[in-house]
């Protein structure tokens, strides 16, 4: 591994006295039900499992929520922390992402003209059995044409009409920088003109590799390397319609969406755990190594922007993943829904300290 474990103690996880997990409670009890119920998690490379982690997620059903020091308590009785060491020295690293607001339609209008798109029936997961020769591994992805598998249109073809005509549009927004970030974050909360509202959460992609617009933007010079966010970007597309596709269509991945009720509004869309992600405690991880349902513990004192200009000291649940989170120290930060959420989260991009909590039982395996 490029990477090692360092045993520590609860008392060195920086500001651990000072946090409230408890919000994590319902969250490991919603974990337990979906491995008990639908089935258990991959394991990451790193080994820990659903089946390891079980006897904490039913022990979390006697805690009392509304208890900070119990919640503290009962993750010290359930879990050893372990220090991230990468072999590198290098820190590890977070971004944050958020589920954005978007006003919509059902209807395309003059005023709301940009589609958000169901899954295509064409549209298939690729694997080593149907991969086919020449096609790059990265391609998760492809279209079925009758028996043969191909590339599947990219952002480009999907934008100009390639899938015109075939009543995939779940909702039309007016903005099309609206939509993309839509795409960016895998999922958005839908706001209909008669108040009502639905969720969208991922439910595929075109396959191609993403690439960041962001980073385009600083190369030409557009967007100062020192400032750039989520907000930056958008501000620069909605100013520049003229240029704002071709820079768009840079990032060739296409992103499908499946509705969904919007159940708890305190709480994010489901992701890849199955799970609904809890505001500002959920973490999207490496999956290769990691395992969904897992407690990371992140201390960073340059991230203040999340936590009211204090230092990011704060238990999360690993919950989610995503193409750009590689890495056994680096991860990606729920913020939540909404505007404010998208500002919190627009320009993190910091080093952190990573300690992952094993469970007891597993942890001499990992004790050197």
């Amino acid at each position: 591994m490029d990477f090692a474990l360092r045993k520590v103690a609860f008392s060195d996880l920086p500001g651990w006295a000072g946090d409230d997990p408890s919000d994590l409670l319902p969250a490991l009890r919603r974990c337990r039900h979906h491995v008990e119920t639908v089935k258990p998690h991959r394991s990451g490379s790193l080994g820990i499992s659903s089946h390891d982690l079980l006897p904490a997620f039913h022990a979390a059903d006697a805690v009392d929520v509304r208890d900070a020091a119990a919640a503290r308590t009962f993750f010290e009785e359930h879990f050893q922390p372990f220090a991230i060491a990468r072999r590198d020295g290098r820190p590890g690293f977070v971004t944050a992402f958020f589920e954005p607001t978007v006003a919509v339609s059902r209807v395309r209008t003059a005023e709301y003209a940009y589609p958000f798109y169901r899954r295509p029936d064409d549209l298939v997961d690729l694997d080593a059995a149907n991969r086919p020769a020449g096609l790059d591994e990265s391609f998760v992805f492809a279209r079925r044409v009758g028996d043969r598998i191909e590339e599947y249109p990219d952002r480009r073809a999907i934008e100009t009409g390639c899938l015109a005509g075939r009543g995939l549009e779940i909702a039309f927004a007016r903005s099309k920088s609206d939509v993309f970030f839509a795409h960016v974050q895998g999922a958005a909360r839908l706001l209909f003109p008669d108040g009502s509202s639905e969720r969208i959460t991922y439910a595929g992609k075109s396959g191609h590799p993403f690439s960041a617009i962001g980073r385009l933007l600083i190369d030409r010079g557009e967007i100062d390397a020192a400032t750039v966010s989520m907000q930056s970007i958008k501000a620069w597309l909605d100013t520049h319609p003229e240029e704002a596709d071709a820079v768009m269509w840079h990032n060739r991945s296409f992103i499908f969406f499946r509705e969904a009720a919007v159940e708890d509004p305190a709480l994010g869309p489901v992701a890849a755990a199955k799970v609904p992600l809890v505001p500002g405690r959920s973490l999207a991880v490496d999956r290769l190594i990691h395992t969904f349902g897992v407690p990371f513990f992140i201390a960073s004192d340059s991230l203040t922007r999340i936590d009211d200009g204090r230092p990011f000291r704060r238990l999360m649940l690993a919950l989610d993943t995503g193409t750009a989170i590689v890495g056994p120290a680096r991860g990606d930060i729920f913020t939540g829904s909404g505007d404010e959420a998208g500002e919190r989260a627009g320009a993190v991009r910091n080093d952190a300290d990573f300690f992952i909590l094993i469970p007891k039982a597993a942890a001499a395996r990992y004790e050197a």
